[in-house]
């Protein structure tokens, strides 16, 4: 009832730039955070290991970063259209990894928070 859809990414080179964008739709009462947190190469198969937060904001739009991304990362949020995206520029070999978009929603006035989560998509620095 709820999806998560992501779009951009792909392969640049070191320095270079990447956009993501998530758009959140379905039966959705409102959105507490949103944000991207990814998974590099290799991690998944790590027991317990988690997916790291890359860049969160809130409904009010007070953000948080990864110090590893904090100056060349910018996350940004249209609360009127339920979507969230995060510009990267010079971006470095160590930030390939797929990255997930999360949003934290209830479908009722009166329901439980859910975290709910995008696909995922590639994004690769490499010369």
């Amino acid at each position: 009832q709820v999806e998560l859809v992501e779009s951009g990414g792909g392969l640049v080179q070191p320095g270079g730039s990447l956009r993501l964008s998530c758009a959140a739709s379905g039966r959705i009462f409102s959105i507490d955070g949103m944000g991207w947190y990814r998974q590099p190469p290799g991690k998944e198969r790590e027991l317990g290991k988690e997916r790291e937060l890359v860049a969160s904001i809130s409904s009010d739009g007070l953000t948080n970063s990864a110090d590893s991304v904090k100056g060349r990362f910018t996350i940004s949020r249209d609360n009127t259209k339920n979507t969230v995206d995060l510009q990267m520029t010079r971006l470095k070999p160590e930030d390939t990894a797929v990255y997930y978009c999360n949003a934290r929603l209830r479908i009722t006035p009166t329901g439980s928070w859910y975290d709910y989560w995008g696909e995922g998509r590639q994004v690769t620095v490499s010369s």
